[in-house]
C-alpha cells in the first residue's frame, strides 16, 4: 500500500510541474495559434522550448492531425540519434536548426495546398514530462486569371462579347471596367474557379472600346486588371475624293482617292471606269487612281471604286465632268470679291471711327470755348466789383489828412436815387436847383449847362434835408474856412468838385457831389430841392461846380470816368485814373 500511495504521489507532483512549466515555451507563446501561408512558397511553424536549470529536452516530434482524429507522424529528432522523416513528407520538410532539441520550428519549403491542416509539436523533457503546442495552418493560392475575348460582327444579336476566368484559395471575385452598355454574369465551378461572361449588342461605334476584367482577392492589396479592347467588325463603306482639288482639261497628276473605311481594313481595292477596263495612262496606287499625264475630254465618265473585307463589300462611285478651262479663274474672281469686300469694310470702320473722334474733338471745344467765355464773364464781373468799390473808398476816404473825414462827407455826391424822380420842378415855395436851376428855359422842362434835362426830387427825401440845413451849413462853411486859408487848389491832387469855390452866404443846403463810381447819364442831375429864395450867389456856386466837374471828368458809354491827370492815384490793376 505505501508503495501505491508513494507513485500516486510522484504522478501528483509530475503532473504539477507539467501544469507549471506551460509557459516555458517561447514561441508560439498561446497552446493553440493560427497561421496562414500561400500556395508555392516556404511555410514556417514555430516551435522553441526554454528549458530550465537541471532540465533537459530528450526528443522532438511534428504531428499532423486528421480530421478522423488520428495523427499522421512527419519527423522526429532526438539528442544522440539525430532526426528521421517519414512518409510522403520525407524530403519537403526539415527543421529550422541544426540543433532541434533548442529550436523546433519546422519549414515546409515548398507549400501545397494539402498542407492545410492542424499540426502539433511534441516536446518530451527529463524530468519534468512531455509538453505541445498546437498550430492550424491555412493555405492561400494567389488567384489565377485569364481573360477571352470574342470577335464579334456587327449586326449579330445579343451575345457574349468577353469571358472571364479565376483560380485561388479563397475563391477570388471578379468585375468588369467598361462604358459599353451590356450584361455580366458570374459562375462558379466545383474545382475552386469562377467564371465571369460579358454581353452585348455589337455595333461598329464599340469598336476599339475598354472592357477590362478586375480580379478580386485577399491576397492582393487590390484589384489585379486584366486590359482587352473589344472587337467588332464592320463591312467596308466606300467614298472617292479628290485631293487635287478641282479637275479639269490640261491638269497634271491629278488624282482620285477611295477611302474604304471598315474593320478590319480592306486590303484589296479595285478600280472601274465605265463598267470596264480604266483609260490608257491611268495606274492603281493602293487606294488611289493616279493619272500619270495630263486629264483629256475623253477621260470624263463614272469611275467606280470596289473594296472589300473578310466582312462584306463596299462600293463607291465618282462621276467625272471635265471642262475646258478651269473653275479656279472663277474661285480666283470669288476670292478677289471677297478681298474688296473685307477691304471697303475696314475703310468704312475706319472712317466711322474718324468721324467719331472729330465730333468728339468738336464737343470738346465747343465747351471749352463755353468754359472760356463764361470765366471771361466772372472775371469781368469780379473786375467791375472791384473799380465800383475802389470809387467807393476814394469817396469815403480823404487824402488829405488835414480835413476830418466827416467834413468830406458833405462834400460827397450820392447819385444813386433810390426813390422816384421827375422833370418837373417841385412847387416847393423859395426852392432852386443847386445844379440846373439858373441854365433853365423860360418854360417847359429846365436843362443844365449841357442841356440835359434837370432832374428833381419829390419825395419827404427833401423835406428832411431841409430840416438838416442848419447844421450842414454850419460844417460846410468850417471846411471852406479851412480850406481857404490853406495851400491847397484844384491842382493838388483832389478833383476840383471836391473843393469848395464859394461860401455860401445864405442859409441854403449845399450841392452834393455824385458818386464817381456809380454815376449814369440818367443820374447827372441836380440834387434835392431846397427852398425857393436862393440868392444868385448860390446859382453861382453851382456853376462853378458843375464847370469843374465838367473839367475834370467825362461821359463814356453812361458812365462818369476821370480825366487823365498828372497828380493821378493808382486804384486798382485795370489802371483806372482818378
Amino acid at each position: 500500500m505505501e508503495s501505491v500511495g508513494q507513485r500516486a504521489k510522484s504522478l501528483a507532483l509530475i503532473f504539477l510541474i507539467v501544469v507549471c512549466v506551460q509557459s516555458d515555451f517561447v514561441e508560439p507563446p498561446e497552446p493553440d495559434a493560427s497561421l496562414r501561408s500561400m500556395s508555392e512558397s516556404q511555410t514556417r511553424l514555430p516551435c522553441r522550448y526554454q528549458v530550465e536549470e537541471g532540465e533537459k529536452v530528450v526528443q522532438v516530434t511534428w504531428y499532423k492531425e486528421l480530421a478522423d482524429g488520428s495523427k499522421d507522424q512527419i519527423i522526429t529528432a532526438h539528442f544522440t540519434d539525430g532526426h528521421t522523416e517519414f512518409g510522403r513528407y520525407s524530403g519537403r520538410v526539415r527543421f529550422e536548426s541544426g540543433s532541434p532539441t533548442e529550436n523546433s520550428a519546422l519549414l515546409i519549403p515548398s507549400t501545397e495546398e494539402s498542407d492545410e491542416g492542424s499540426y502539433a509539436c511534441h516536446i518530451s523533457t527529463f524530468p519534468n514530462g512531455n509538453f505541445e503546442r498546437h498550430i492550424t495552418l491555412t493555405v492561400w493560392s494567389s488567384p489565377i486569371s485569364s481573360l477571352e475575348p470574342v470577335v464579334l460582327v456587327e449586326g449579330q444579336s445579343f451575345r457574349v462579347a468577353a469571358t472571364c476566368r479565376s483560380v485561388g484559395r479563397p475563391l477570388p471575385r471578379l468585375s468588369w471596367d467598361t462604358d459599353l452598355p451590356g450584361l455580366s454574369q458570374n459562375r462558379t465551378s466545383e474545382g475552386g474557379s469562377v467564371s465571369s461572361h460579358y454581353s452585348l449588342h455589337p455595333l461598329r461605334s464599340m469598336n476599339g472600346k475598354k472592357l477590362d476584367c478586375l480580379v478580386w482577392h485577399p491576397s492582393l492589396d487590390g484589384p489585379r486588371r486584366l486590359s482587352n479592347r473589344l472587337v467588332v467588325q464592320y463591312p467596308p463603306d466606300a467614298t472617292i475624293s479628290t485631293p487635287s482639288g478641282d479637275l479639269y482639261v490640261g491638269l497634271e497628276k491629278a488624282e482620285l482617292l477611295c477611302n474604304s473605311g471598315g474593320y478590319p481594313k480592306p486590303q484589296n481595292v479595285t478600280w472601274t471606269w465605265r463598267g470596264g477596263a480604266l483609260p490608257d495612262g491611268v495606274s492603281v496606287v493602293g487606294g488611289k487612281l493616279v493619272f500619270g499625264r495630263v486629264l483629256r475630254m475623253n477621260d470624263s465618265g463614272v469611275y467606280e471604286c470596289v473594296v472589300k473585307n473578310n466582312v462584306g463589300v463596299g462600293k463607291a462611285e465618282y462621276t467625272l465632268t471635265l471642262t475646258e478651262t478651269s473653275q479656279r479663274q472663277g474661285d480666283s474672281s470669288d476670292d478677289n470679291l471677297l478681298l474688296i469686300i473685307i477691304g471697303a469694310s475696314a475703310g468704312a470702320l475706319v472712317m466711322v471711327l474718324v468721324i467719331v473722334v472729330l465730333l468728339v474733338n468738336r464737343y470738346h471745344r465747343h465747351r471749352n470755348k463755353k468754359l472760356e467765355m463764361e470765366l471771361s464773364e466772372k472775371t469781368e464781373e469780379i473786375n467791375s466789383l472791384s473799380r465800383q468799390a475802389s470809387f467807393r473808398r476814394l469817396n469815403s476816404v480823404s487824402t488829405d489828412p488835414r480835413v476830418p473825414a466827416e467834413d468830406y462827407a458833405l462834400l460827397r455826391v450820392d447819385s444813386r436815387m433810390n426813390h422816384s424822380q421827375s422833370l418837373e420842378r417841385p412847387t416847393y415855395k423859395d426852392s432852386q436847383s443847386t445844379l440846373g436851376g439858373k441854365w433853365g428855359p423860360p418854360g417847359g422842362v429846365e436843362v443844365d449847362e449841357l442841356g440835359r434835362p434837370v432832374v428833381w426830387q419829390d419825395d419827404s427825401e427833401s423835406l428832411r434835408g431841409a430840416e438838416m440845413d442848419g447844421e450842414k451849413e454850419e460844417r460846410r462853411r468850417r471846411v471852406e474856412s479851412y480850406l481857404k486859408s490853406s495851400n491847397m487848389s484844384l491842382d493838388s491832387g483832389l478833383p476840383s468838385s471836391l473843393v469848395p469855390l464859394k461860401a455860401q452866404q445864405d442859409d441854403a443846403v449845399g450841392p452834393r457831389e455824385p458818386d464817381l463810381g456809380h454815376v449814369r447819364e440818367e443820374d447827372w442831375a441836380p440834387a434835392q430841392s431846397v427852398e425857393q429864395g436862393r440868392d444868385e450867389d448860390d446859382s453861382s456856386s453851382s456853376f462853378q461846380i458843375s464847370e469843374a466837374l465838367t473839367t475834370h471828368f467825362y461821359y463814356s458809354n453812361g458812365v462818369l470816368r476821370p480825366r487823365p491827370h498828372s497828380n493821378a492815384i493808382l486804384l486798382n490793376p485795370r489802371g483806372q485814373i482818378i
